[in-house]
């Protein structure tokens, strides 16, 4: 009896877990044909089998149900991989820089040692790194001096030569009040950079999200009749906002425009597009290329001659430039489609114009 009892609860088991359900069918032949002391002996073996079977099928049920890698936080992780190599590179590359003093009582000879000891190429590379231009280089007190003059001005960009985020973006121009630069991005991608001259304290300029308007060669400005603005780019008509060529002094001094150097600003006025206007230039149908003036300025001090004892004081990260634009991105790319669009409706007109005449001319 006690025999039986432990081959019935031995076999309970495997009938419980549905995993050996042929035993009830064969059970009998096997007890009649084996002793009895033979069939527990054989159950035992059979349990022993069946639970390592069993194990090993539920683990693999177990890992097969596992819950799917996050892959949004997977992408986060390599951005902010990316951004902090990109910092550790930027960091690393930082071309390092002396000063070159004019003393108030010797700045003749100072100039004339300058200009022997650079040719025309480095002083202008050296007075856009101090955001001067020729004319206004007796202003000087102190100019930084790269330790290897390049002749590709990236080299000394503050801001990140990539922005992943601004990718979907053909065009986009950025104004940074703090290191009186301006920035312009292509996909992502920075293509130029240089100085700028922003408005002064009493007369500031309108930072946030605006929009390439109207362009002129030669504009008059509406603060003085006798400023004439060459390569002039509105980006703002009511308050008569824009970029334009004009004396860069070192130090923000504008009227709330935005100055450059004339060979930047000559650049941009082809690079740039302006907006579109429909009935009779009453209304905007399509605005222009966009642009941001972001940061703070103290209005006192001048931020580049903190890379004499930092190579990297002015840089501004991946991050401050999410910062600026991200808020906007929504903004910037509707304008950009509906810019495109109304754009390429216009070529396809043009080309249509231009095919009716060339006919109409062959006919006749």
């Amino acid at each position: 009896m006690i025999r039986y009892k432990i081959l019935t609860q031995l076999l309970i088991i495997p009938y419980s877990l549905h995993l050996v359900p042929f035993l009830s069918r064969f059970s009998k032949r096997i007890f009649m044909k084996l002793s009895t002391r033979e069939t527990v002996h054989s159950v035992i073996i059979g349990l022993i089998t069946i639970s390592i079977i069993s194990c090993t099928k539920s683990e693999s049920i177990v890992n097969t149900s596992e819950a799917p890698v996050d892959n949004s936080l997977q992408i986060e992780k390599k951005k902010s991989d990316s951004i902090i190599q990109d910092s550790i590179k930027r960091a690393a590359e930082r071309i390092k820089f002396s000063s070159f003093l004019f003393p108030k009582n010797g700045k003749d000879s100072a100039m004339a040692a300058f200009s022997k000891e650079f040719t025309d190429e480095e002083q202008y590379t050296i007075l856009a790194l101090n955001r001067l231009d020729r004319k206004n280089r007796w202003r000087a007190d102190t100019l930084i001096i790269p330790e290897k003059i390049e002749t590709d001005f990236l080299r000394y960009s503050p801001f990140p030569a990539r922005l992943d985020s601004l990718q979907a973006v053909k065009k986009m121009v950025f104004f940074s009040y703090a290191i009186h630069a301006y920035a312009l991005y292509e996909g992502g991608n920075l293509v130029k950079w240089g100085p700028s001259s922003l408005g002064k304290k009493s007369t500031p300029t309108k930072k946030g999200l605006m929009f390439a308007n109207w362009k002129k060669e030669v504009a008059i400005s509406t603060s003085n009749s006798e400023w004439k603005l060459r390569w002039n780019f509105n980006i703002h008509n009511t308050a008569g906002i824009g970029w334009h060529q004009y004396d860069l002094p070192g130090f923000h001094a504008s009227h709330s425009c935005l100055r450059l150097l004339e060979e930047d600003a000559k650049w941009m006025y082809t690079w740039a597009d302006q907006w579109i206007l429909a009935n009779q230039g009453q209304t905007v149908a399509a605005k222009g290329t966009p642009v941001i003036v972001f940061g703070e300025a103290d209005f006192t001090t001048k931020p580049w001659l903190k890379l004499l004892s930092d190579p990297t004081a002015n840089d501004i990260s991946v991050e401050e430039m999410n910062g600026v634009f991200v808020p906007h991105l929504e903004e910037i790319l509707s304008e950009q489609k509906n810019s495109e669009e109304l754009r390429s409706k216009q070529l396809l007109s043009s080309e249509k114009e231009k095919g009716a005449l060339r006919n109409k001319k062959e006919a006749a």
